[in-house]
């Protein structure tokens, strides 16, 4: 039997309403689950960047993780200008854990907060930072821990959200990863040059030196997206270290003398 019209609009109302009302109600029990999913990822990846934390994180409970985070991970939060920020424009406290690296990457970079991830355990120290950028086919991003001297790189962990398995998802890869550490950032002349991967794999050692890396064949376009993202947000951190780190450790060896 064919129905009215009004039958037709009233029923897919009440249909849209019902279900929008289950959607919202997913929404709200999902949520949370979804975003402690998320928080525990980010934290593995910031350990991640330590080698020694790395081996461990494998064996290690969720509830291991986040206990090892807080014992020997602190934060702050900068601006590009290098300043501390510790609240937002409500007055509202601003957390490092909670900056959104990806919605940050599409403000202009002026506009953009900057965490610092400072790792200290067992009389070893890094400070950890963020970096994002654009693969072969989507967003890439990592963490890169540098040495107390700020120019040399601890440890690496890359991620991905589309590259191509077995050729630029390889960024993911113990292989790949290793391959930064002990890589300098700056050049002879004291130039801060980031650190590149190569074009092609096998690259001798002694043809990489100090600011490169060997690459990964068939994954040249991935490559350039990692250079990118390294040069960029090692760069941008620069301001925060002059005036957060150099400087006031120039301060204290004049106090001292």
């Amino acid at each position: 039997m064919r129905q009215s019209n009004a039958y037709v609009i009233i029923f897919s109302l009440i249909l849209t309403i019902v279900l929008g009302g289950l959607l919202s109600g997913v929404s709200q029990v999902l949520g949370p689950i979804q975003k402690e999913a998320v928080d525990l990822d980010t934290k593995k990846q910031i350990l991640g960047a330590i080698p020694a934390e790395k081996a461990a994180l494998a064996e290690m409970t969720k509830e291991q993780i986040l206990t090892r985070y807080s014992e020997v991970i602190s934060s702050e939060v900068a601006d590009y200008q290098g300043n501390v920020v510790t609240t937002n424009a409500k007055g509202e406290p601003v957390v490092a854990e909670n900056v959104d690296i990806e919605k940050n990457y599409k403000k202009p970079v002026e506009e953009r907060l900057f965490p610092v991830f400072k790792y200290s355990a067992e009389g070893k120290e890094a400070y950890i930072i963020p970096t994002y950028g654009a693969g072969l086919w989507d967003a890439i991003w990592g963490f890169v821990a540098l040495a107390p001297d700020l120019e040399t790189i601890q440890g690496v962990s890359f991620d991905h959200r589309g590259e191509t398995p077995g050729l630029g998802a390889r960024i993911t890869s113990d292989d790949v990863q290793q391959r930064y550490q002990g890589k300098q950032l700056y050049n002879d002349q004291g130039e801060f040059v980031s650190v590149e991967m190569v074009k092609g794999e096998k690259t001798p050692e002694s043809a990489l030196g100090p600011n490169r890396v060997d690459g990964m064949a068939g994954a040249t376009l991935t490559a350039n997206g990692v250079n990118a993202m390294l040069e960029n947000y090692l760069g941008y951190y620069q301001n925060y270290f002059d005036k957060n780190v150099r400087n006031q450790a120039m301060t204290m060896n004049i106090d001292n003398n």
